[in-house]
């Protein structure tokens, strides 16, 4: 049945990196839109980035443009996040998700349907 299975969050000073993955089975992955959210303590969970289905189009928070970097591959049914110069204001708990194919959608805004457990990742010297 429908897992998504995350691993590589951890521990890193500022200005280092992590690269996240996201682990997807149990239903046709390549043709869902899949993303990464994360929610910091008594904050609100936010989008990170997330990536379409097909043409490879991409959407970044504000806050991580230019040091985030998504990627999906499919035929390993896996999604990346390659996080890059660090801050301590990324520290969150990191979740992969995917959405179901439609007509109309828009990254990391309209609803994501399947959600993996959440991976930490914490930023402090």
């Amino acid at each position: 049945q429908l897992q998504l299975v995350e691993s590589g969050g951890g521990l890193v000073q500022p200005g280092g990196s992590l690269r996240l993955s996201c682990a997807a089975s149990g239903f046709t992955f390549n043709v869902y839109y899949v993303g990464w959210f994360r929610q910091a303590p008594g904050s609100e969970r936010e989008g990170v980035s997330c990536i379409s289905s097909a043409d490879g189009s991409t959407a970044y928070a504000d806050s991580v443009k230019g040091r985030f970097t998504i990627s999906r591959d499919n035929a390993k049914n896996t999604v990346y996040l390659q996080m890059n110069s660090l801050k301590p204001e990324d520290t969150a708990v990191y979740y992969c998700a995917a959405a179901r194919p439609g007509g109309l959608f828009r990254l990391c805004v309209s609803p994501y349907d399947y959600w993996g457990q959440g991976t930490q990742v914490t930023v402090s010297s």
